[in-house]
């Protein structure tokens, strides 16, 4: 396995994985490597850091189990916090926070479902949106 940093058009850059360098050229050339945050398939190689093993005297410097659970369980408060002075609007989330970047709405904190096109397009028209780090369970289904 190879792991490359891609890069799309709109520069956004991110990392994916392939079983060789020439499963990358054949995966991209035949338009099956895909921005995930534009669905952009121009696609080129971002410039990479080389991975340069640590000399047998150092630690490696990586954040252990615990270490990353403690700070993914610090996002998920945070966000459960935020989401403590915001309304659910479900899949009406598109039409309700373009009605209040436009002046048609009152602006409150909302959040709710969006389809890819829909997010693509609030963003494009410069509406202040962001997907959330977690999955959000819809308040008719919460326990």
């Amino acid at each position: 396995m190879i792991v490359f940093d891609l890069r799309c058009t709109s520069g956004h850059v991110f990392e994916a994985w392939f079983a060789s360098s020439a499963a990358y050229a054949e995966q991209r050339e035949g338009g099956r490597v895909e921005c995930p945050m534009c669905g952009d398939r121009r696609i080129e190689k971002a410039v990479m850091a080389p991975q340069i093993g640590a000399k047998s005297n150092s630690k490696p410097d990586m954040a252990s189990p615990q270490a990353i659970k403690a700070a993914l369980e610090q996002l998920a408060q945070a966000q459960a916090k935020a989401l403590e002075t915001s309304t659910w609007v479900g899949t009406a989330f598109a039409d309700r926070a373009r009605a209040m970047h436009e002046g048609d709405a009152p602006v409150t904190q909302i959040h709710g479902q969006a389809s890819l096109a829909e997010a693509k397009a609030l963003v494009e028209d410069g509406v202040p949106v962001a997907p959330l780090p977690f999955p959000v369970v819809p308040p008719k289904l919460a326990n």
